[in-house]
């Protein structure tokens, strides 16, 4: 059998990807390894979607195949880790956006490496997240868009964490889609990451200081 599963991923071979996943884990390999080479195959998906020969439906079944992935993975990264929480971290997906795969991720690896992680799902109303940082207390906070359109839903989540008086505690990192500096600097992020292990560094570097 083959063992590149970011090819695997990449061409939505379901039953390959799990075994070469199995087989790695058989030989111990490094589970985060395994998940930056399952992060690449997520890579091909997105680019095969923006160039319309992957569909929302590809889109959801690579999400599903990772996930699996994920499963088989997560008890070899939690294994022996400690149990003490590093921090807040919320995570949406912002107003008219309903994509997923890029959020699950980063909060699953948020999850495995310590974090209280509150996921509030896609799609999420503006007021919600204001809401949510009033009543978790969290300083780190992750907007996840795929879609172009995010980028103003972004912006204006932040203006109105601004308005609220909550913006100068707290860590805004974006993500998803085609994110770039001047991404960060039109929506008024602190930061972006490319791939959800930036994205926890991220977490790490503004929690830990």
């Amino acid at each position: 059998m083959a063992k590149d599963l970011a090819k695997a991923l990449g061409d939505l071979q379901e039953d390959e990807a799990i075994a070469i996943t199995q087989e790695k884990l058989d030989a111990n390999e490094d589970a985060m390894a395994i998940l930056a080479e399952a992060g690449k195959g997520m890579d091909t998906v997105g680019i095969r979607f923006s160039k319309g020969e992957y569909f929302i439906p590809d889109l959801v079944y690579s999400g599903e195949i990772l996930k699996r992935i994920n499963e088989m993975v997560k008890p070899k990264l939690t294994a022996g880790t400690s149990q003490k929480k590093e921090g807040k971290v919320i995570i949406a997906t912002v107003a008219g956006d309903i994509h997923d795969i890029g959020k699950d991720i980063l909060v699953f690896m948020l999850d495995v490496a310590g974090f209280e992680v509150f996921d509030m799902g896609v799609d999420v109303p503006i007021q919600q997240i204001v809401d949510k940082v009033k009543e978790t207390g969290a300083t780190v906070l992750g907007l996840s868009g795929f879609l172009t359109l995010a980028y103003d839903a972004m912006k204006e989540t932040i203006e109105a964490l601004k308005a609220a008086g909550l913006r100068d505690k707290l860590k805004i990192m974006i993500g998803g889609g085609q994110i770039t500096s001047d991404i960060v600097k039109y929506t008024g992020a602190d930061a972006y990451g490319k791939t959800a292990i930036e994205g926890v560094d991220l977490a790490k570097k503004w929690l830990r200081k």
